[in-house]
């Protein structure tokens, strides 16, 4: 610019300053190449020359860190997460549970929360301040605002790789506190009786069987067919999980007036089945000898179930099924095990708690973690410390251990005996 106020050209696509017809100061800061192969020029204003200088300062580091989102649409959070969840998070290249689960926290929480919010302009605090709603006003768990958390953090770092945003605000937020307990996972006493228990059970009972012995997820037993069990070599290949049912009215437009899932002519709009969690999930396990002869009797009951069923059974060739043989529900499932506690005389527990418990099985046998690992379907050694608790059995061996070492007692208490290697 020259003493007269008038705009001045700078060469090799140097940034400008200059003074504008319009009474404001203006900024122009080349930040790269457009799609089309012309400068992309940014362009900022201020009605002082300070304040622009120090736009203009502020867009050249963003430039030199690569930290300029791309030119062209201006996203907004709504459009983002839209476009993040229909089509870049959404199968085959992930799970439908996964794509569900991120869909109720777009669609219920992040859009309604923050979608109205320019994607470049979205803070931490904005995020902090949704998290916190989340769990005063609306009365939702902390584990809930985490999920949130983090399906906003994994689409923002989507924006960020492909240049629609120059970092994640999410990274910098605090994220909502998690105060759970770690699960205790049950004695050897407490699981053989629930084994004892589930094997008295009239339909299923193998099904809680495989869950303790082998760890196995809910949807992994609740997916596995007949084709997957090799009886005569005692193994058996993990290849799928069950899905949860999802459904759509089959009424017309809603005219029954109740939720799809309530409608009477309700119809399927998911598939039973889908892969397993990760490609570590997909596996082979050695069965027991005790189980094997567990499931030859499932099978045998079985059979005896498709002959009075007749023509109504629908051979899918699950290994665990309705009386008509159609695949177990997972929710109805859930309640079996509650109701599987509560004539075993035990404490409470989720049903993902009876892996850990496995886990610790495993842990308490000294099975070696690469071994634990290709058992429990782990894609990452991290997880047996996640899984595998420390049992009492396990504590009272080390105290023992200890008291040998300094005190040269010998003494072990009990249930400690058998745990020396």
């Amino acid at each position: 610019m020259n003493g007269n106020g008038e705009r001045r050209r700078n060469a090799n696509g140097r940034s400008s300053i200059y003074y504008g017809k319009d009474g404001y100061w203006h900024g122009r800061v080349t930040v790269g190449v457009k799609d089309d192969g012309t400068p992309d020029r940014r362009h900022v204003q201020a009605k002082t020359r300070a304040e622009v200088a120090r736009k203009v300062k502020k867009l050249e580091e963003h430039r030199d860190q690569g930290r300029v989102p791309k030119a062209g649409q201006r996203w907004t959070v709504d459009k983002w997460l839209t476009h993040w969840i229909e089509h870049i998070a959404a199968p085959p290249r992930i799970s439908e549970n996964a794509h569900a689960g991120y869909r109720v926290d777009v669609e219920k929480h992040l859009i309604p929360g923050l979608g109205a919010h320019r994607l470049d302009r979205l803070t931490p605090e904005h995020c902090e301040k949704l998290y916190t709603r989340m769990q005063e006003e609306q009365g939702l768990s902390a584990g809930t605002a985490h999920h949130a958390h983090r399906t906003l953090r994994n689409a923002l770092n989507v924006a960020v790789r492909r240049g629609h945003l120059g970092v994640n605000p999410v990274l910098l937020a605090t994220a909502p506190r998690l105060d759970e307990e770690e699960p205790e996972p049950y004695k050897v006493d407490e699981i053989k009786r629930l084994l004892k228990i589930s094997q008295e059970q009239e339909r299923n009972g193998a099904r809680w069987v495989l869950a303790l012995a082998l760890g196995l997820r809910q949807g992994e037993a609740l997916g596995l067919k007949w084709e997957d069990v090799d009886l005569d070599s005692g193994l058996v290949r993990i290849r799928r999980g069950r899905l949860r049912p999802k459904y759509a009215h089959g009424c017309g437009a809603e005219s029954c007036g109740r939720k799809a899932g309530y409608c009477p002519r309700r119809r399927q709009v998911r598939a039973e089945t889908g892969r397993t969690k990760s490609k570590a999930g997909r596996r082979v396990i050695g069965l027991p000898a005790p189980l094997i002869r567990l499931l030859v009797e499932h099978r045998i009951k079985q059979d005896a179930e498709r002959k009075v069923a007749r023509q109504l059974w629908h051979d899918g060739g699950y290994v665990f099924t309705k009386p008509d043989g159609l695949p177990l529900i997972p929710n109805t499932d859930y309640r079996e095990w509650k109701a599987l506690l509560v004539r075993a005389g035990l404490r409470e527990a989720r049903l993902h708690d009876a892996r850990h418990t496995a886990a610790t099985v495993l842990l308490i046998l000294g099975v070696p973690t690469p071994t634990a690992m290709a058992i429990m379907g782990w894609s990452s050694a991290s997880m047996a410390t996640r899984y595998q608790h420390m049992s009492d059995t396990i504590r009272s061996d080390v105290a023992a251990r200890v008291g040998d070492l300094l005190w040269g007692t010998g003494e072990r208490q009990d249930g400690a005996e058998g745990q020396r290697d």
